[in-house]
């Protein structure tokens, strides 16, 4: 059976090639909506929470502020939507999932540049 879902998947998934990022890089992923019948292209912009899952499961998790709320949105990294992917900062960070940063505010929340 896995057998099955390995060759399903791998002859019917497409594989869009997108830059390397991780946690806390801030990137922004343009992805289509579809609203009847026209298409548009929309962005979310935010810093990468955390990547998870592995080959065509893998899915990354973004967070933004949006005014004085926080907002998360979860992408597969498969999703035929998905148009493009740009990655504005490198942050530098000790963890793969760097979930306090949801309770940081203000200057805390700030995450440092990557030296080159």
């Amino acid at each position: 059976m896995a057998d099955l879902m390995k060759f399903v998947q791998d002859e019917f998934v497409t594989r869009k090639d997108f830059p390397v990022f991780g946690a806390g890089d801030t990137i922004t992923v343009y992805y289509e909506i579809k609203e009847g019948e026209k298409t548009r292209t929309q962005f979310f912009k935010g810093v990468v929470i955390q990547r998870r899952g592995s080959a065509n499961t893998e899915t990354f998790t973004i967070r933004k502020m949006s005014g004085a709320i926080g907002v998360e949105r979860i992408f597969p990294v498969n999703l035929p939507a998905l148009q493009k992917i740009e990655i504005n900062k490198k942050g530098a960070v000790r963890r793969a999932r760097i979930f306090y940063f949801r309770e940081l505010t203000g200057k805390k929340a700030k995450i440092r540049d990557k030296r080159r």
